[in-house]
């Protein structure tokens, strides 16, 4: 008769708080590679508005014109600026997220080690009361024929 391991009720919570680390983990991630895109389209923008300013010069452009150009690029770049800080961020969230899952993972692991070696101790003693079983009943019936030829 198998017992049943003890700490089955903490392994099932392991496993679910591992579980949803790897989620939040998967969602930090992807929100930081949302966030690098976007500041890959705010710097391609950049530089895309910075070339037609370039243009527009070399063609001759008046003074407001110029003006409306530089303070566009000023706020492209306080825009590229805010979003680089909203990188930093995210990569700083998917860090945290990534120790939590290595902790979660860590200690689901060694409950899972735990219940590895309560699964072997009990395949051992069931194998072994089976093996008793068996030779009690290999004496029984080896028995019973050596009670039959003698007499």
């Amino acid at each position: 008769m198998t017992q049943p391991f003890s700490l089955q009720p903490l392994l099932d919570l392991m496993q679910t708080r591992t579980d949803e680390a790897t989620r939040q983990l998967g969602q930090l991630i992807a929100e930081e590679q949302n966030q690098r895109s976007r500041l890959q389209m705010l710097e391609q923008y950049r530089d895309e508005y910075a070339q037609r300013l370039r243009e527009a010069t070399l063609q001759g452009v008046t003074r407001m014109i110029l003006r409306n150009y530089q303070d566009f690029l000023a706020r492209i770049d306080e825009a590229v600026k805010q979003q680089k800080i909203a990188v930093e961020n995210s990569e700083r969230s998917t860090k945290t997220g990534k120790e939590n899952w290595q902790a979660q993972n860590k200690q689901l692991k060694a409950i899972d080690t735990l219940s590895q070696r309560h699964d072997a101790r009990e395949r051992y003693r069931e194998n072994k009361h089976d093996q008793k079983l068996q030779d009690e009943f290999s004496t029984r019936k080896f028995g019973a024929r050596e009670d039959t030829d003698s007499k």
